[in-house]
């Protein structure tokens, strides 16, 4: 048995962030990942002989720069590159739309398609900064979750005062954002189906509806805080994949005394009741260490009592070993902690039940594909020779909202979208150490493949995973012929693979939903939205905290915030 401050459960970049600011404040940390390497679902892992890409994650934007800073990423070795296109659009009928690399160049696409649309996209932007400045005042925040507590007043009177000090018209706007969806929203800005699409892509990534789907429009705004080296907006590549994110960290926590331990998956956290009459080193479970039930008398009194806050203790291992610690930070989503690493008697009923209802479903579909040579586009063929900067773009193929839309009713009705959704990024045209000389990897991030499919057919099946990536190659080969006859190997991740490999809930890469009744001060429940749980010394620190998924680091950073605040 070992004793510490604190214990993160799982190595992921936002357990890596928590444990860092734990560490820098003089605890003595340790970090219990279930995994044989650090970095959860940003990790950089070789799929095909001298063939490496990251493996979940797939592109930089949303990392948190005070994050990037503190934890002295760019000193361990982290390096972005923005990319030379961001986004490339394969049309039917062999056009295409490109955006970037600068402003200038994306109006000029769009006046190729409207006119209308090129005069108004500067406009667009100004109404989507605006929004994304209101954002980023409540990205590092804690939100406030009990109004008689003076702090949690103040929280929200000032985001009132920094709401209402805009313009009305700004504050429509915002409130359209939040509540409309991002279809509607751009079918009144814009008139050009390619531009559209461009933009309301973002809207259904990791988003299990269809952009014209209420709520939509906050998605939309989601992927839009970001930056790269201090260009906002922007997408990019870490240099050896995501995996050099969580290494860079694990680099620090390493430097700050962190004790991380991988293929060490947590069974359960360990809680004691808070009784007057408890011995010390009593859990749940039985006394700590123990393997079990508790006691008769104990179950028994619990079960009588009204429900009281327990205290975390520690965690336990799958392999019986037990660690202490009075303060358990969870880099894990909150149905698998909530349901499955606490005992029932351990959370509120209606809490539980909460849970249970919590969404988790992203219906996402991740493939890395090893090329012996890069895709030529129908659209871009001849042009590819001369300029091959859209190679390194994020290349979006879903040409219209028309077609995302499909795509989310095909796969309500048949589990699998059959044209789906596909964002494909070639991160070896930008880093040559992915890939042998002359070959290159692909990653494919494709939508709508639902959690559940019907019919009696399931994810266990591994021919329902190949019959998909088959699905996904062909949308691919539709808009580069000889993509699949370039194929040298590829892997794929069924949503029931990203469960079992990442432990995430449904599959969901978000650890939960970003609709309206799970964002903020609802993440991942009311009055809970401070990072605490119902079991005191608890606390959530990963993306099913606010402000929620994607590789930002927020959340390990505000939980670790809250709990020093507490000590």
């Amino acid at each position: 048995m070992g004793r510490f401050d604190a214990i993160v459960i799982g190595a992921g970049h936002n357990g890596l962030t928590c444990a860092c600011y734990l560490a820098k404040s003089g605890l003595k940390v340790a970090i219990f990942e279930r995994w044989h390497t650090v970095g959860g679902t940003a990790v950089t892992e070789e799929f095909h002989p001298g063939f490496r890409n990251s493996t979940a994650s797939y592109t930089v934007s949303l990392l948190d720069p005070k994050v990037i800073t503190d934890l002295r990423l760019a000193e361990h070795g982290l390096r972005i590159l923005e990319r030379p296109v961001q986004n490339f659009l394969p049309l039917p009928g062999g056009d295409a739309f490109s955006a970037g690399p600068r402003a200038a160049d994306t109006l000029a696409e769009a006046r190729r398609f409207s006119a209308r649309d090129a005069a108004r996209l500067p406009d667009y932007h100004a109404m989507l900064g605006r929004a994304v400045a209101l954002l980023r005042t409540l990205l590092a925040r804690t939100p406030p979750t009990d109004l008689r507590r003076a702090r949690d007043l103040w929280e929200t009177l000032s985001f009132g005062r920094r709401f209402r000090a805009l313009p009305l018209a700004a504050q429509r706007e915002i409130h359209e954002l939040f509540t409309r969806s991002a279809g509607e929203i751009l079918d009144h800005w814009f008139e050009a189906e390619p531009l559209k699409a461009l933009l309301g892509f973002d809207s259904v990534v990791g988003n299990y509806a269809s952009p014209y789907t209420p709520g939509s429009g906050y998605v939309l705004l989601h992927h839009a805080f970001g930056q790269v080296n201090g260009q906002g907006g922007a997408w990019g590549h870490a240099v050896g994949g995501m995996g050099a994110i969580t290494e860079a960290m694990a680099r620090e926590a390493a430097r700050l005394g962190v004790q991380v331990e991988c293929d060490a998956p947590v069974r359960r956290v360990l809680t004691r009741p808070v009784t007057s009459g408890a011995a010390p080193g009593t859990s749940r479970g039985g006394l700590t260490g123990a393997r079990g039930g508790a006691t008769d008398a104990l179950r028994v009194a619990r079960d009588a009592a009204p429900w009281r806050a327990p205290v975390a203790t520690g965690v336990e291992l799958e392999d019986g070993r037990v660690f202490e610690a009075a303060t358990i930070a969870a880099n894990v989503g909150p149905k698998p902690l909530f349901l499955s690493m606490l005992e029932p008697g351990d959370l509120p009923a209606d809490f539980r039940a909460h849970i249970e209802r919590f969404r988790t479903a992203s219906a996402t579909f991740r493939m890395n594909v090893a090329l012996a040579a890069p895709p030529r586009f129908a659209t871009r063929a001849g042009a590819a020779a001369r300029d091959p900067a859209h190679l390194g773009a994020g290349i979006i193929v879903a040409p219209s909202l028309r077609y995302m839309d499909r795509a989310f009713a095909d796969a309500r009705l048949h589990g699998i979208s059959r044209e789906p959704i596909v964002e494909m990024l070639l991160p070896s045209v930008l880093d040559d150490s992915l890939a042998p000389r002359g070959a290159h990897v692909a990653s494919l991030f494709c939508q709508h493949f639902d959690y559940h499919l019907p019919g009696g057919r399931s994810w266990r099946d591994d021919a329902e995973r190949e019959r998909a990536a088959d699905l996904v190659i062909d949308t691919v080969e539709r808009c580069a012929p000889g993509f699949r006859a370039s194929v040298v190997a590829r892997s794929a991740l069924s949503p029931l693979d990203l469960e079992r490999r990442f432990g995430l809930a449904g599959g969901d890469i978000f650890h939960g939903a970003l609709g309206l009744d799970q964002l903020w001060a609802a993440r991942p429940a009311l009055g809970y939205g401070d990072y605490r749980t119902p079991v005191d010394g608890l606390w959530l620190c990963g993306s099913g905290a606010h402000p929620g998924g994607g590789v930002t680091g927020l959340p390990g950073h505000n939980a670790a915030r809250a709990i020093l605040a507490r000590r």
